[in-house]
């Protein structure tokens, strides 16, 4: 049988995922430099609510409290042995909450980058990485997580060892990179490489996309680009809620749960199937969001100028993807360029 997220994705044209992990735990009082990981045997009533509060403002799907659940991040809290007991205590309350909602949803084991430069600039070979990567998924999948979900990854490098790693577990994945340096991952790869690198994958996501990076505009035209590859497969579009800023000691995002929610219906537009929120986003943004998308009837692809209009400019004035940026260019509709 088909697993629970392609059930989904035939079923319907869109898919709300969730808001924030870091952001709705460190109001619970998860302090920094603290491993979130930690609390799925500590405090697990903790991430039961983490986990309910995206389920009950309507996400569809949501990510498991396992980010940074490999060896290389957990040894920097001496747990690099506990891989498999955190990750698979994440995945059983993703599980316990999944199968309580009333409705299909999907747990979603989150992998986040190993923190580790890849060879030849650093010493993370592409076996080691594949080796913690495949430990990790092991722990999620014994836990009940429905699919596995890569992401925030700059390297391709990286991106490649995940995919080798769901495939030794023998799990359906999902991917996304972080798109957060003048349109491009830090490391230089643009909307248009990393879709031409999907498709050549042994291992394929069911979705690939964005999430993080900069703010919504960002991540929409990223989004455009992606779609301007031609691509088939679903794209995934979780941005961050706003621009970060630093206030009474705490970082705060701009991003009003209205102008999330329209972020939500014009991320639909650009091409995206599966649209949640990263940084920033809390049940209450999900709220406005799911509401915005069932109510606002589809609309044609925004323009760069369009989206610059409704959720502010763009961080940089190009992304790769422009005509002789090295990908395909998008349509770019109206005469007035988007604000810089």
């Amino acid at each position: 049988m088909p697993d629970a997220l392609s059930r989904l994705l035939a079923a319907r044209d869109w898919l709300l995922a969730d808001g924030a992990t870091g952001t709705t735990l460190f109001n619970m009082g998860l302090q920094s430099g603290d491993a979130p990981e930690l609390w799925n045997v500590d405090h697990p009533d903790r991430i039961t609510q983490l986990y309910k509060g995206a389920v009950d403002a309507g996400s569809d799907l949501f990510l498991t409290n396992s980010f940074g659940g490999t060896a290389a991040r957990l040894k920097l809290h001496d747990a690099q042995s506990r891989v498999h007991e955190l990750n698979k205590a994440a995945a059983e309350i993703g599980r316990e909450v999944a199968d309580t909602a009333g409705r299909d949803v999907v747990v979603a084991g989150s992998m986040g980058p190993t923190g580790e430069i890849m060879a030849p600039m650093g010493k993370l070979t592409h076996a080691l990485a594949v080796e913690m990567f495949h430990e990790q998924a092991e722990g999620l999948k014994a836990g009940g997580a429905d699919v596995l979900w890569v992401e925030t990854i700059s390297a391709p490098e990286e991106y490649k060892a995940a995919a080798e790693a769901a495939k030794l577990a023998d799990m359906p994945w999902c991917g996304t990179m972080s798109f957060d340096t003048a349109g491009r991952t830090m490391m230089g790869l643009t909307s248009a490489a990393m879709a031409a690198m999907v498709e050549k994958l042994d291992h394929k996501p069911l979705a690939y996309g964005a999430n993080c990076g900069v703010g919504a505009s960002d991540l929409l035209r990223t989004t455009l680009g992606f779609r301007a590859s031609g691509t088939t497969r679903p794209i995934v579009a979780k941005g961050n809620a706003g621009i970060p800023k630093y206030v009474d000691g705490h970082i705060h995002y701009d991003g009003t749960p209205e102008l999330m929610a329209r972020y939500a219906v014009l991320a639909r537009d650009c091409g995206a199937t599966i649209i949640g929120g990263c940084c920033g986003t809390t049940p209450e943004h999900l709220k406005h969001m799911r509401a915005a998308l069932e109510n606002t009837p589809r609309g044609d692809s925004p323009s760069l100028e369009q989206i610059a209009e409704e959720l502010g400019g763009f961080s940089s004035g190009v992304d790769g993807t422009e005509e002789g940026g090295g990908g395909p260019a998008r349509e770019r509709r109206g005469r007035r360029r988007a604000r810089t």
